[in-house]
């Protein structure tokens, strides 16, 4: 039995007021960025396939190197996992072959984050989206609540870890850039701050209405991006699901979840409307192709 996820809020909101008589529940806003963010713009247009992000990504991180026969195929999907952290895939489009580069989107206010009891999943002022082995239980939450299905869980590690692109954040405390990008030969993965990254993605769009998709993935979608991303096709044909919706998740939530103290009783609930919410969209994505 599918659930709608305003009708779903609307339940919650009015078992808050039970729990809490008199107490006005609203959402709040996405917070306010601190600091500028960092990000990474990927040009479709400028991606030759050739993996070398997956192979830095692998040495950076401890991963197991991509196998040689493991090639991106039209066709099939590969998917991030316990093992890998990002993925190029091929799609035959209406412009001829192209590539995409998926992993964690590192969003400006995460379903991830808000969704962890424990404050293991953090988003830093720097931008990037990270996951704190000391600090998690292992609820699997983030994993339910992600509307991109990016944590991964190793569930056959004795001592098992959540898996997924923190954007090099170590690097980036260093001064460097992310592997991937700094790897990249065409400059297809380009690093900065969110907002150098968008004015530059605005300005190849402007300066080649030919060759590009007039659209930002990930300027809007889930409330904003750390990852965003330039096509020369509507991005459906890039797999990127298009019908995320342009708010945040938790911004749907966050007010009821301060506003109440007994919120833990009616968490499970929570993150199943969440996780219903994101569902949906999947849904309507498949549906729509």
């Amino acid at each position: 039995m599918s659930i709608d996820r305003r009708d779903f809020f609307k339940v919650m909101g009015v078992t808050g007021v039970s729990l809490v008589t008199g107490n006005r529940l609203s959402a709040s806003n996405a917070p306010e960025e601190k600091q500028e963010f960092y990000g990474i713009l990927y040009d479709s247009t400028r991606c030759a396939g050739c993996q070398g992000c997956e192979f830095a990504c692998a040495q950076a991180h401890g991963l197991p190197a991509p196998s040689f026969e493991d090639l991106p195929v039209a066709g099939t999907e590969r998917k991030a996992d316990e093992t890998r952290r990002t993925v190029i895939n091929a799609y035959q489009t209406s412009k001829g072959e192209a590539y995409l580069k998926r992993q964690c989107m590192h969003c400006n206010d995460p379903a991830c984050t808000a969704a962890c009891l424990t404050k293991a999943m953090l988003k830093n002022p720097e931008g990037p989206v990270i996951w704190r082995g000391n600090k998690c239980m292992g609820c699997r939450y983030c994993m339910v609540s992600c509307p991109f299905d990016v944590p991964k869980f190793e569930y056959h590690s004795p001592n098992p870890k959540i898996e997924k692109c923190d954007m090099c954040f170590d690097r980036i405390r260093e001064g460097l850039m992310p592997a991937c990008a700094e790897q990249c030969p065409t400059e297809a993965i380009v690093f900065g701050t969110r907002r150098e990254l968008l004015t530059e993605a605005q300005r190849r769009i402007h300066n080649d209405p030919g060759l590009y998709y007039d659209h930002i993935y990930g300027e809007h979608e889930a409330g904003g991006t750390g990852y965003l991303y330039l096509s020369a096709v509507p991005f459906e044909e890039l797999g990127l699901n298009t019908n995320i919706q342009k708010s945040s998740y938790p911004a749907l939530t966050k007010g009821f979840l301060y506003a109440v103290p007994s919120i833990f009783v009616l968490w499970p609930a929570l993150l199943l409307g969440i996780h219903q919410a994101t569902k949906n969209n999947n849904d309507n994505e498949d549906h729509d192709e």
